[in-house]
């Protein structure tokens, strides 16, 4: 089960960053960032992402922010209303 679910994790860094690339964010890198973080947290979000690099880790977070899923912010706009035909009893 745990392959399965790494494999799936890639799968979506994999998205995520084409994503990005599509969007132009990803072209010459000339800022450069730099923090201080707990080991327990930088820790954790490497074995969660699987990703082993601080500076891909960094990358991936920050694809992550700047394409957050805005499908919470669309259904509080659709107020309810579901369009015709969306649900069915099947």
């Amino acid at each position: 089960m745990a392959d399965v679910a790494q494999r799936e994790a890639v799968n979506r860094r994999t998205i995520l960053v084409q994503a990005a690339e599509e969007r132009g964010l990803l072209g010459s890198k000339h800022r450069q960032m730099g923090g201080r973080f707990s080991e327990a947290l930088v820790e954790e979000a490497k074995r969660v992402s699987g990703i082993a690099e601080n500076t891909d880790l960094l990358t991936y977070a920050l694809i992550k922010v700047a394409l957050e899923d805005d499908f919470g912010e669309r259904l509080l706009r659709r107020k309810g209303g579901v369009p015709k035909g969306t649900l069915f009893a099947g």
